[in-house]
Formats: structure tokens, sequence, C-alpha cells
């Protein structure tokens, strides 16, 4: 299904899975308004994304904060008219022993992971309720389903966990309303996240015995977005850990 002339706001959009996902959409018609935290890396990124700056817009800042959380939705209708897509990419992710983390290590997680969620999804779902139509899809992680020993990260299980169960939940809630709303939920990607001398250890991770790329990602959020008659679903790109091990 094309999606050309669709309108997708993207959080964390400045680098990483955020960014590689507006360059693709980008390239194939759609328009694109970004979030993240720093204005400059996010300009840079939008004329990357879209040297002409017809189909990007961006929105710097935390958008725990509710003033931010609104002026995205509010850039996106002024810009475009309508938001069709939201994607709730933004997260933090640490991996330390439970008893390492800090409260401040529990704050930052919470704030980036949930608090941002909220905020924007609320005010993305309050619009979408009036078009009648709009598709919400969150980025989880598949530790919150298969734990490692090697990788502890009980804060990420917590918040991303609630992502999770928050997807089924508001797919119920909507389902009869035109909204759908799904999940992605990533392994190990390559991404400036991780160093390059962490990817062979990362690799072995995953029993198909490599890191997912970022592209892998990008094509499970656009069939999510192409299946009109999937919502609620949770979908694994993790190269079979989900599966087992």
């Amino acid at each position: 299904m094309s999606i050309q002339g669709k309108v997708f706001v993207i959080t964390g959009g400045s680098s990483g899975l955020g960014k590689a996902m507006a360059i693709e959409m980008v390239n194939r018609g759609a328009n694109v308004v970004i979030n993240g935290r720093r204005e400059q890396s996010l300009a840079e990124a939008a004329k990357e994304i879209d040297p002409s700056g017809k189909q990007v817009r961006f929105v710097a800042g935390d958008i725990a904060d509710p003033k931010i959380a609104q002026r995205l939705i509010d850039e996106v209708l002024a810009n475009y008219g309508r938001i069709d897509t939201l994607i709730n990419n933004a997260g933090i992710f640490m991996s330390k022993p439970f008893t390492e983390f800090t409260e401040g290590d529990f704050a930052t997680n919470l704030s980036t992971n949930v608090v941002g969620f909220f905020h924007v999804t609320q005010r993305a779902v309050a619009e979408m309720l009036k078009q009648g139509t709009g598709h919400i899809i969150n980025i989880t992680t598949s530790l919150v389903d298969q734990p490692s020993v090697n990788v502890p990260s009980v804060l990420a299980s917590l918040t991303k966990g609630g992502l999770k169960a928050a997807t089924k939940s508001l797919a119920i809630e909507y389902a009869s309303r035109g909204i759908r709303v799904n999940a992605v939920s990533p392994g190990v990607i390559k991404t400036p996240m991780h160093p390059i001398e962490t990817h062979d250890a990362l690799a072995k991770l995953h029993p198909m015995g490599r890191m997912g790329e970022s592209q892998d990602i990008v094509e499970a959020v656009l069939y999510l977005d192409s299946a009109n008659f999937v919502t609620g679903e949770i979908l694994y790109v993790d190269g079979g850990q989900n599966a087992g091990h």
C-alpha cells in the first residue's frame, strides 16, 4: 500500500531508527514531523531526511513536558492538517544490575519511555478521533518477553513492558472508532547506541546469529501501517529471540 501523501509523527527522530524511518517515508512520498531533545541535531537530521524541506518539519524538546508534546501536535496540524500515524520511537535503554540503578536512572527511564509516550499519544488520539482514523505504533524491546542474564535491564522491562500492555489496551479501546494501535518489538539493532566493538557479542544474543539492521525495523513499521485489519499486534523483529534460546 502506498504512503504517498500520508502524515507521520516520529519521536526520537534525529538519529538511529527514527531517522531511518523518516528517510524511508519521505522517499516514498510521505510527510514527516520529527521530534528530539536537541534542536541542532534535529535541524541537521531534517536537512538529511529532505533537503527541500517540503516534506519534513521538526519540534525540539522533551516530550515528557506537556507543552512540548502539544507543540509537536500543533506543528503537524499547522503544516499538514492531520495525523495519520504516530510512531512512539523515543526511548532510553540502560543495562545495569538492579541494585545499581539510581533514583536518577529510574526517573530518566520513566520520563522518556512512559511519560513522553503518554502526553504525545493522548493528544494524537484526540485528533485521530476527530478524523475518524489513525494509527499508533509503539517501539518496545524483546527483552520484555525474553530477559537475558547477560543484559540485566529491569527498567527497560518495566517501562517498555508498560508500552506493550498499553498497546493492547488502547487497541481494544479504540478498535471500533477507526484507530489502530500496534507495536514493534526489536532485538538489538545496529544504531549509534551500540559501539562497533560490542557488535560481535550482541550478535550472539540472537538465534539468527546477527544484529538487526535499521531497515528491518523500518519494514516492520511499514507493514503494520499497511495492514488495515491488524490492531493490538506486537510484531517481534528480533532474530528469533522471542521464540527462545
